[in-house]
């Protein structure tokens, strides 16, 4: 084969010549390495669309990847701006990764959001439901926020205060600044400014919100409007004051004009005249026409004072058909003692005018004594005390007379001194007795419990009445040694009442100032307590508000002891003191006992029923029981009921009784043959 190539060649050559032969001859290997590169170049073709292709997927699966995390990512900034608008939406998708993570953390981020302002929402519920006015202030007492009932109390929106300082809203002119308070729960009273101009008195608290006292951090005020408190307190002071049948000073508002008085002259030197009048035989005009000719008759007696004596003059009821004048001026020289014998027959001329009543023409006369300051008396008990012997002895004359006071005529006082021996001696030989008034249910009609009551009985008088005794025991330490003997024997008789009946009630005790003086009380009721194993809650102490306001920080601190051992404690005689509510608040009570002064005339006398009605209401709002002493009438418990009085107490449902016959109306009570239930169907 090679040799046959060489001929074609050679033939070439001589054919073609030598140039063609040439071009021939390198074709070949021309064609060779044109056909090798074009497999190079076919290769590379490929090698670069496959790496355009590669360069492509990748392309796409970093497109698709960026494009899903761009749209997490935008959710995620979607999630956050629902957030910022309190927009909780749904929980975002958790898928791996860290954006995953992101999720996840996100979404607990948002159920904890979603917790915290359900939490927020509810307590603004809260806060925008109550009717007391809540006002947030910062440290410095710039206003941050209130609820609506600030805004309906001061006639405020919300935007118009906050930003401004607390005392913006205070009447700074009566209350003082309360930027500068610093916080303690206690409650205090301020009178706040409305947008009107009003000024409202409220009662507040202030406290802080990071819970110490002291002026770091916001603070928080609750204030409750009083003026609804504040205009049904000033009508009871002075409904206390002011006798309801005759529109006159009682006997308490009488001391205190009279004390006034003899103040006044002390400084100018001058003297004064006291007369003190007493109606003869009132009780037969009681007795033959009813009480209503008795009202009627004190009605008159009063008019007929204040229309014979000047205008300016001070005319009291002190008790009953007892009444005084206080004349100033009028002396014990020659004459002023004719002044005031012309004065006294006038006005006992006058008195004794019959006048008519249901019809009859009524009679009556009175007796009157006269004593003066300074001569007679010093003072203000003193002097009503040496009036009331002159008054004294002139009703012995026969009455329809006056009588000027003498030394002579203190008898009374020597009288006095040997009952204070003869009780000492008593409360020695154990002669005083202690018997229990029962206090009823008003809505069950069942005997809740009792008052212990000491009575003494002395063999040539008889039966003494604490009123009689009590005050003679209160000039001395005697006091203090009856009040712990009439604990002592209330915890003996609980004892044997407790083996017979379950529950024998609560029994309430008086207290006296003495008393709650001793520096060791508390641990001397304990320790009696202790001894006879009676609790504490079976017992209620009796406090009187002159009593209670006698020093009141030191009466707080003692009572709240009594309070931690779980004694129940009661105001007795509410109604007749000058204590303040507001005042009264800071007391740990949970009784008011409705005094019978005023119990005793609300079928007739409309003053008195508006002031049991409030005090049973004040009860009710304050969360206290309410005791009515001296129900004598079915009218009064009828007239009680309706009021929703707790309980009631008095002589419509007898006497007050010893301990065995308590016994036994406890035990007629469980078998269901008690006599009383039915006056409370």
């Amino acid at each position: 084969m090679g040799c046959n190539v060489l001929r074609i060649i050679a033939l070439a050559r001589s054919v073609f010549g030598i140039s063609t032969l040439l071009a021939v001859s390198i074709f070949p290997a021309t064609a060779l390495a044109q056909g090798s590169e074009s497999r190079i170049t076919t290769t590379f073709v490929w090698v670069e669309i496959l790496s355009a292709l590669i360069l492509l997927s990748s392309g796409v699966a970093i497109w698709v990847i960026a494009r899903n995390q761009t749209k997490r990512i935008r959710e995620l900034k979607r999630e956050a701006e629902k957030l910022r608008d309190a927009d909780f939406g749904e929980p975002l998708p958790v898928q791996p990764g860290e954006l995953g993570e992101l999720a996840a953390v996100f979404n607990d981020m948002r159920d904890k959001l979603k917790a915290t302002t359900i939490s927020r929402d509810y307590v603004d519920s809260i806060l925008s439901s109550m009717n007391d006015a809540i006002i947030v202030t910062t440290s410095d007492g710039t206003i941050k926020r209130v609820n609506k009932a600030t805004s309906h109390m001061l006639g405020y929106e919300e935007q118009e205060v906050v930003g401004t300082t607390i005392d913006f809203i205070v009447s700074t002119g009566k209350s003082g600044t309360l930027v500068d308070q610093k916080p303690s729960g206690v409650p205090r009273e301020a009178f706040f400014e409305s947008k009107f101009g009003e000024s409202i008195p409220v009662s507040y608290t202030c406290s802080s919100l990071s819970g110490k006292e002291d002026d770091s951090g916001d603070k928080i005020y609750a204030a409750q409007n009083i003026t609804e408190r504040r205009r049904a307190e000033k009508r009871i002071r002075y409904l206390a004051r002011i006798d309801a049948l005759t529109k006159i000073p009682n006997r308490m508002q009488f001391q205190h004009l009279l004390q006034r008085c003899i103040a006044r002259a002390r400084r100018s030197a001058n003297p004064l005249c006291l007369f003190y009048i007493d109606i003869d035989a009132f009780k037969e005009i009681n007795d033959t026409f009813g009480h209503l000719a008795g009202d009627t008759t004190l009605e008159t007696v009063a008019e007929r004072l204040s229309a014979v004596l000047p205008d300016d003059t001070i005319i009291g009821r002190l008790a009953g058909d007892e009444f005084a004048v206080i004349l100033d001026g009028l002396g014990p020289d020659e004459n002023g003692r004719k002044q005031t014998d012309t004065l006294a027959k006038r006005l006992l001329g006058r008195l004794a005018d019959p006048f008519f009543v249901q019809g009859h023409e009524v009679f009556m006369t009175a007796s009157m004594g006269i004593a003066y300051y300074p001569k007679d008396a010093p003072n203000v008990i003193d002097l009503i005390r040496n009036a009331d012997a002159a008054l004294y002895h002139a009703k012995k004359s026969g009455g329809n007379v006056y009588s000027y006071y003498e030394p002579a005529m203190n008898e009374a006082a020597v009288e006095r001194l040997m009952t204070k021996s003869k009780l000492k001696r008593a409360f020695e030989r154990d002669e005083l007795l202690v018997h229990y008034q029962p206090k009823y249910n008003l809505e069950t009609g069942e005997v809740f419990g009792a008052e212990a009551l000491v009575r003494w009985e002395l063999p040539e008088r008889g039966m003494i009445l604490p009123s009689d005794f009590i005050p003679i025991a209160e000039e001395t330490n005697l006091i203090i040694e009856i009040g712990e003997w009439v604990l002592d024997k209330v915890c003996e008789d609980f004892r044997f009442w407790q083996r017979s009946v379950s529950s024998p009630g609560r029994v309430s005790v008086n207290l006296s100032l003495k008393q709650l003086r001793q520096p060791n009380f508390t641990r001397r009721i304990s320790s009696i307590l202790r001894s006879y194993e009676v609790s504490p809650t079976s017992l209620e102490l009796e406090i009187t508000e002159t009593t209670l306001m006698e020093n009141p920080e030191r009466t707080i601190k003692l009572l709240d002891q009594l309070y931690a051992l779980g004694l129940h404690l009661a105001i007795d005689d509410f109604g007749t003191g000058y204590s303040s509510l507001s005042a009264l608040q800071q007391f740990p009570i949970s009784t008011l006992k409705i005094d019978k002064s005023f119990v005793r005339h609300v079928s007739t006398n409309p003053d008195d029923a508006t002031i049991v009605s409030t005090i049973v209401q004040m009860g009710q709002n304050l969360n206290m029981d309410v005791v009515a002493e001296g129900v004598e009438s079915e009218y009064q418990l009828a007239f009680l009921q309706k009021l929703g009085c707790t309980y009631v107490q008095g002589l419509l449902f007898g006497d007050p009784m010893s301990s065995d016959s308590y016994l036994e109306l406890l035990l007629a009570q469980v078998e269901g043959t008690d006599t009383h239930r039915a006056l409370f169907a």
